[in-house]
């Protein structure tokens, strides 16, 4: 039995498909009741991770775990798992846990995630996924609204990710010993700035898009107005003061599923009617 924790997001809803297609037994773990899937195949169970006491039994007779970083009492969720039975995790964490800045909340909480599971005593493997391309989702009320996309940190290149290149990585950590104990820095084939992939929605789309820098006076208000400043400020750190670099091209997900990462223009492609309702 495999547990995913997560199952309704980008990755875990794909990592879900990829194990059911392959045959698997999958248990899923959820705050909320689902009501959609093949229930003959997949066991629902609900819980709430950041509360390690709604979760007895939900992970008795469970092999592996996938599992986000984040949760409030990490120790204690770890501890749950391996009491329970489980023998191996794959938790999902970011390249900013490499860093492992404790002044920065999301390398803070990246960082201390792996060290709780490190210290488990289960055996482990670790995905540390660039930013998604599923990201770009958010420009969809700009692109309901017009032709004008405007993006902050234009001058970042990334090396985007397809989140379900990163479930295809997890659903061979989870049943495959040869990467237990490994660190799989995920991205995709290439690094794009802003404007060109705003430049490759427009072709999906079939529309001449405009791109427009935004300020970092302007994204921080912005972005001040949606979540903490302390996350803010990670975010800052990540891309002004230079922390980390998404830039850089990993192999490891070719390495693993033996074959190449989707690039930005397939993805864009296949997602233009989300980007367009």
């Amino acid at each position: 039995m495999l547990l995913v924790a997560g199952a309704t997001g980008n990755v875990g809803s794909a990592l879900v498909d990829i194990l059911t297609a392959a045959g698997h037994r999958i248990r899923t773990l959820t705050r909320n009741p689902l009501t959609t899937g093949p229930q003959d195949e997949i066991q629902h169970v609900i819980g709430d991770l950041n509360k390690p006491k709604s979760l007895d039994g939900a992970f008795t007779g469970v092999k592996a775990v996938f599992t986000l970083a984040g949760y409030d009492d990490m120790p204690a969720l770890a501890a749950t798992m391996r009491d329970q039975g489980v023998e191996h995790v794959v938790l999902m964490t970011g390249g900013s846990a490499g860093i492992q800045r404790m002044d920065n909340a999301i390398s803070r909480y990246m960082t201390l995630s792996e060290r709780a599971i490190r210290e488990s005593g289960m055996t482990w493997t670790f995905l540390r996924p660039r930013a998604f391309m599923s990201n770009s989702l958010r420009w969809a009320p700009q692109l309901r609204a017009g032709n004008l996309v405007r993006v902050p940190f234009s001058w970042r290149r990334t090396a985007f990710i397809d989140p379900g290149d990163i479930a295809a990585v997890a659903a061979r950590a989870l049943v495959a010993d040869e990467h237990r104990g490994a660190v799989l820095e995920l991205t995709g084939p290439d690094a794009i700035l802003p404007a060109e992939q705003v430049e490759i929605l427009g072709a999906a789309l079939g529309r001449k898009l405009r791109f427009e820098a935004v300020s970092n006076d302007e994204a921080r208000i912005e972005m001040e107005s949606r979540m903490p400043k302390e996350r803010v400020d990670a975010y800052f750190g990540f891309y002004v003061d230079d922390l980390i670099d998404e830039s850089v091209v990993f192999p490891a997900v070719g390495e693993v599923v033996g074959r190449p990462p989707r690039d930005y223009r397939t993805w864009a492609a296949d997602n233009a009617h989300r980007l367009a309702a």
